[in-house]
């Protein structure tokens, strides 16, 4: 086993993330663990933003782990993350390589850094079907009525997160909680940052890209590869909005209008959270999207494995 630290690199959408934990991967011996909350799903390629030409270099591919291990409309979440990480994590560091964890999911990333012991509390789908019926007032109310352990605050930013405050709520008036057991993971955070403006552009010629190479056949052929349009709207942004053009209820320009403002907002809300990531104490070692790839990489190496 190495005692190398786990070197992490996030940021929002559309920060190239991706090419620049391929280039240290390849510099320092290292493999690319995701984490991403949808590219874990088959079939999902260009909505979910898996650029498979970023991991090959010199014709030869990089190993990626956690992309593509699950089809659309299986169950997944953290807790199932955190198992898959650490199988992932363990295996690697085994046979001496260096571990890079990339992504945007932010509550993925914390989930591992911290080794949540919340996240492991079990669903019950048919209460979370009936949950989701609810209006997200009604919702903010029956959280506001748990008694939550010190230091956890329910994320009230969607019915989705509600209804796991809920869950974990419900779960701990009849289950103790077990004192949770941190990961004592070696790790240093690097962090792609740009200006609010250029974060904008470069989502906007990213869904333009995305766009012009198929996004909308792609999510056609889930579709008629028998997976149901409600079911795509669950997983947001790109499937969402070109489920709702497949099905007539959006023209192509307000397709891409209206994905456009959502993937800002998304962009916007991966920024919080990597800034309460902040105030939460941990250290992100921010780097301008606008410098070069090499010099990317080599602060990140530098300050690793220097």
């Amino acid at each position: 086993m190495n005692d190398s630290p786990l070197i992490v690199i996030l940021g929002a959408t559309a920060m190239g993330k991706t090419k620049v934990a391929v280039q240290v991967a390849s510099l320092i011996g290292g493999e690319i663990i995701s984490a991403d909350s949808r590219q874990i799903f088959r079939g999902m390629n260009i909505g979910t933003g898996k650029d498979y030409h970023d991991y090959l270099i010199d014709d030869h591919e990089m190993p990626c782990h956690l992309i593509d291990i699950h089809e659309p409309g299986d169950t997944y979440n953290v807790y199932r993350f955190q198992k898959d990480f650490g199988t992932a994590y363990e295996d690697i560091m085994e046979r001496g390589e260096k571990v890079i964890l990339c992504g945007g999911t932010g509550l993925y990333i914390q989930a591992v850094l911290e080794n949540f012991t919340l996240t492991s509390i079990p669903s019950e789908e048919t209460q979370r079907k009936t949950l989701l019926e609810k209006t997200k007032e009604e919702l903010i109310v029956q959280v506001e009525g748990y008694h939550f352990p010190e230091g956890f605050q329910p994320d009230i930013s969607s019915k989705k997160r509600l209804v796991r405050a809920i869950e974990i709520g419900e779960y701990l008036k009849s289950n103790p909680l077990s004192e949770n057991i941190t990961a004592n993971l070696n790790y240093v955070i690097f962090g792609i940052s740009a200006e609010r403006e250029t974060r904008r552009q470069r989502i906007t010629e990213r869904l333009k890209n995305r766009m012009e190479i198929g996004l909308i056949d792609e999510v056609r052929q889930l579709i008629e590869g028998g997976i149901e349009p409600e079911l795509l709207r669950f997983y947001g942004l790109e499937y969402r909005y070109v489920a709702d053009h497949l099905e007539g209820i959006l023209n192509e320009k307000e397709l891409f209008e209206k994905l456009e403002v959502a993937i800002h907002q998304f962009s916007k809300r991966q920024m919080t959270w990597f800034r309460k990531m902040e105030r939460e104490g941990y250290i992100i070692n921010w780097i301008d999207v606008e410098l070069p790839l090499e010099n990317k990489v080599r602060i990140i190496v530098d300050n690793c494995c220097g």
